[in-house]
């Protein structure tokens, strides 16, 4: 029978259709509410924003020709168009088939011969366009599918999957994490990979929408229990995703190229309206999100409060790394939805200066990034129950 890693399976009980973990259950058995309009459909707070040249790629890795998917065993989860608003560009050529298939070569070797020009391009194109720096990073997780988009994959072959399937496919990356993982990942790995203890940090994002763009405001708590304003950012925009199916893993992997900028100054009525939202806040930690408005007091001038999340983040850092440990509990006041959750967050710090500063040979880049991705597979991918 072939293999099926465990989030790609679908439970034979009607009471429970998907072993999604429980805290993210409810925001994958409903679907979003979407207007019809552009104005709401832009108000949407997951918006999520991609570069004029992104590239967004899907891959298999560890699926040998002894291995077949099967459509039942495909998750189903509610369609968010927001992720799907830009044109994806889906590379499974044969090349990229024989190299995540091929069993003499590892699979990190093949997942950086899949990426690696994708990632030279967006730097470079960056570089070029931009004035931010972009930032690398690596999120764990389970690659979901809408089973409304699946081609039949009864008895396909990784060849069959990667040639057809796969490019017609919609998906939706779940970054939640169960806690024994995020133990696993403290206590075990952190010792084995050179990272040290650098700082917590207990933030709220504040999403506001002012009918053209998304702003998100970071805040601490004071000694008033009040929020206090420290940082306004616009969305991350994505220049490389890629999206890596990792078979006979815990966990699938997505590699992410973005920027982020950040506003250094508002008109002075505009500011005005964000810190009037902003104290208006209420800390609740019995609401999603932990935090509420009074009546009337979610929108001030143009803008309009449309998610909050409440972070609390252990970072951990070496001269090459950042490891994020989160827990997350977002809100999302538009379709009325929230969820709370563990996320890992990997970044790589020095990949991309060295690669837009063009100091250091690309042979040599090129072989740090194998041994990140060999690091990741190793120590990130899977944990025992």
């Amino acid at each position: 029978m072939a293999y099926i890693p465990p989030h790609l399976r679908r439970s034979k009980d009607p009471q429970r259709p998907s072993p999604v973990p429980e805290m993210l259950e409810p925001i994958f058995k409903r679907k979003l509410k979407l207007g019809s309009s552009k104005h709401d459909t832009a108000a949407n707070s997951n918006d999520i924003e991609y570069g004029d040249h992104a590239v967004h790629r899907k891959f298999v890795c560890g699926l040998d020709n002894n291995k077949s998917i099967s459509s039942d065993h495909f998750e189903e989860f509610a369609e968010e168009p927001d992720e799907h608003k830009r044109s994806m560009i889906i590379n499974l050529a044969r090349d990229n088939d024989k190299a995540c298939a091929n069993t003499s070569r590892s699979p990190w070797e093949s997942i950086a011969e899949n990426v690696w020009p994708d990632l030279l391009s967006a730097c470079n194109n960056i570089k070029n366009e931009m004035e931010e720096k972009p930032k690398m990073c690596a999120r764990f997780g389970h690659i979901l599918f809408n089973e409304n988009d699946l081609l039949s994959l009864e008895s396909a072959s990784e060849h069959q999957v990667a040639e057809t399937a796969f490019k017609a496919m919609k998906n939706c990356f779940d970054t939640g994490v169960p806690a024994q993982y995020m133990e696993k990942i403290v206590h075990e790995v952190v010792p084995k990979i050179g990272v040290d203890f650098a700082e917590y940090k207990d933030i709220y994002c504040v999403k506001l929408y002012d009918g053209t763009r998304h702003i998100t405001c970071k805040c601490t708590v004071n000694e008033d229990q009040k929020l206090e304003l420290y940082k306004v950012v616009l969305n991350q925009v994505r220049h490389m995703v890629a999206d890596i199916v990792c078979f006979g893993e815990n966990l699938d992997l997505r590699l992410a190229l973005y920027t982020r900028s950040t506003l250094s100054a508002l008109p002075d009525d505009e500011m005005n309206n964000v810190r009037i939202l902003i104290h208006s806040a209420i800390l609740d930690p019995k609401v999603m999100g932990g935090l509420r408005w009074p009546m009337g007091k979610s929108y001030s001038g143009n803008y309009t409060v449309v998610g909050v999340w409440h972070r609390e983040i252990k970072s951990y850092k070496s001269p090459s790394l950042k490891l994020k440990v989160m827990n997350v509990d977002r809100f999302f006041f538009k379709s009325g939805t929230g969820m709370v959750t563990i996320e890992i967050n990997l970044k790589f710090r020095r990949i991309v200066s060295e690669i837009q500063d063009g100091e250091i040979d690309t042979d040599s880049i090129y072989n740090g990034f194998k041994d990140k991705l060999r690091l990741i597979w190793d120590h990130f991918l899977s944990w025992e129950d």
